[in-house]
């Protein structure tokens, strides 16, 4: 896993106690809705997401630049690298 700080994001997400899959299918709706190049922060405390984000960033080619914890939840951060 890629531990970041500081990482300046252009959209965030907050889907802190919403269920599996909410983390992806929010991912996967405002990934689409953001420019390319643009970073998308999503905040959840679900567990699952630590495979399942950079899977998908995997799977769609978008660039999973890291994740960073906080004592309550997450924050991925993903880089819009495909259209």
């Amino acid at each position: 896993m890629k531990f970041v700080q500081g990482i300046k994001a252009d959209v965030t997400a907050d889907i802190v106690y919403m269920m599996c899959p909410m983390h992806l299918l929010k991912l996967d709706d405002l990934i689409k809705q953001i420019e390319t190049g643009q970073v998308l922060e999503i905040l959840t405390d679900y567990d699952g997401a630590l495979e399942d984000i950079p899977a998908w960033c995997e799977k769609t080619g978008n660039e999973f630049l890291g994740i960073e914890e906080t004592e309550d939840y997450y924050k991925f951060y993903i880089k819009k690298t495909s259209s």
